[in-house]
Formats: C-alpha cells, sequence, structure tokens
C-alpha cells in the first residue's frame, strides 16, 4: 500500500502530504517508491534528462525498472525533488562476495582486487579477466562500459561488469558493440547475464 508522508516546502514553509507513486511492473507487480521520510525535500532548480528518473527492483521479480523520480508542486511555485529510501537489496560488499563467489563457479581463479581503481565501484581481477562490481543506484552509462573495457584492454584481458542498478540502453549498445559481458545482481544478490556477450561468458566460464 502506498506510504504518506509529510513534507514541508523549504521556501514558503508550507506543509503537505504526499503519496507514494506507484507504477507497474512488466510482471503485473505493482512497484511503490519508498519515500525517505527523514531527509527533506530538495528544491528543483533546473532539470536533467540523467537526473529525472530512478532505477527501482521489483519485489517479486526483480527487474530493474526506470521510473521518474517523485516530485510535488508547491502553491508557491517551488517544485520540490522528494527524497526516496534505498530499497532493500545487497549492500556493496555483499555485492563483491556475490560476484567474486559467482566468478569463481564460473572457473576464474586468483580473484583479487584490480590494480587500477575503477572509476566508479570496486575493481576485481582474475587470471585473463578484470571485473567492476558497481553498488551505485543509479544506471550504468556508456562511459562507465567504455572505461572497463579500456582497463582491459591495458591488461590483456577480457572483461564483466556487475551493476545493481542495472544499465541504460546506450550504456547496452556500447557494450553490444564492444563485446563487454553485462549483469545484474538480482535481490538476493545473485548475478544474471543480461546481454549476448553476459550469457556466452555465463555458458563458457572460464577459458
Amino acid at each position: 500500500m502506498p506510504e504518506s508522508v509529510p513534507v514541508r516546502c523549504p521556501v514558503c514553509r508550507r506543509a503537505h502530504v504526499c503519496t507514494a507513486p506507484s507504477y507497474p511492473c512488466a510482471c503485473g507487480t505493482p512497484t511503490v517508491l519508498r519515500l525517505d521520510t527523514a531527509a527533506g525535500p530538495a528544491v528543483l532548480a533546473h532539470r536533467a534528462w540523467d537526473e529525472e528518473w530512478v532505477t527501482v527492483r521489483c519485489a517479486a521479480c526483480g527487474r530493474g525498472n526506470q521510473w521518474p523520480r517523485p516530485e510535488l508542486g508547491c502553491p508557491c511555485g517551488t517544485v520540490l525533488r522528494l527524497a526516496m529510501s534505498e530499497a532493500p537489496g545487497p549492500a556493496a560488499r555483499d555485492a563483491v562476495t556475490a560476484t567474486v563467489l559467482y566468478l569463481r563457479r564460473l572457473g576464474f581463479r586468483g580473484i583479487r582486487r584490480a590494480d587500477q581503481r575503477p572509476p566508479s565501484g570496486v575493481g576485481l581481477a582474475a587470471r585473463g579477466l578484470v571485473a567492476q562490481v558497481d553498488p551505485a543506484t543509479r544506471p550504468a552509462s556508456p562511459r562507465d562500459v567504455e572505461c572497463l573495457w579500456l582497463t582491459a584492454m591495458t591488461e590483456s584481458a577480457g572483461c564483466a561488469y556487475f551493476s545493481l542498478a542495472g544499465y541504460d540502453e546506450d550504456a547496452r549498445a556500447r557494450a553490444d558493440t564492444l563485446d563487454v559481458p553485462l549483469f545484474v545482481l538480482d535481490l538476493t544478490g545473485v548475478p544474471a547475464p543480461v546481454n549476448a556477450p553476459g550469457r556466452a561468458l555465463a555458458e563458457a566460464g572460464a577459458a
């Protein structure tokens, strides 16, 4: 059931009651965005397309869907962006642990922290593979994929990207072009391939 939370406009101090929006997942389960009752709203001064959306994982099927970030228009003319709670799921350390265990099941050995730290997340290295574990709540971008690919090229190794929030469309397209395997960690922390190179790596394992 959608929750209702009190929201106070920081400009005119008017009090509002806001109900968390609910959106339908493709599996048919409604996804309710969780509002943070402790954090105050932010005044929306300008809009950027990448900041308009938030990825929320469906509790029923684990699919990561993008929905508009919740906003509230105050009668004083101020547009407020409401703070959201983090969805329950594997923490960054758990995501790294789950990825390490998964890579071991695929046959990779000598897994350790990578010498080169990625722009975001945690870098892992194994014999013949460089992996990135991204615990960010935003979908990975084409630049994230390209940085991993370039790192793997300098190491003369393959690569794989593991994300909690998934990937935007351009990142998926770039990964397919560069043959970068993409994985998403589901609600239990288990990696699942989301593109053809990822499925090929999951089936073939370590060479």
